[in-house]
């Protein structure tokens, strides 16, 4: 009787240990608040612009964000404000001044 209550034990304690390796790993990124006004979007698509004419070619959305210094959600805010304006235009997943 002894025996079955040992395999059981191992057997639970190593379910216990795979589902903490299967267990999702979390993001050690920092969330930030964007403020979110005509005037703060307007700057981060000047943000934009200047990183796309300082590139001079088509660059994707992590590149736009990395160049101008600004998160992703940002990048696309200014996107969307350039867009709008007919400023810029996508191609093949990348963004290029119009």
């Amino acid at each position: 009787m002894t025996e079955k209550r040992e395999t059981v034990k191992k057997t639970a304690t190593t379910k216990a240990a795979a589902e903490k390796k299967a267990a999702p790993k979390r993001s050690t990124a920092k969330k930030v608040a964007i403020e979110i006004n005509a005037e703060s979007v307007g700057f981060r698509a000047g943000d934009v612009y200047q990183a796309l004419a300082t590139a001079g070619k088509a660059l994707t959305v992590s590149e736009i964000a990395k160049a101008a210094k600004i998160s992703e959600d940002e990048t696309l805010l200014g996107m969307g404000w350039l867009f709008k304006e007919g400023k810029v235009k996508a191609d093949d997943n990348k963004i290029t001044l119009a």
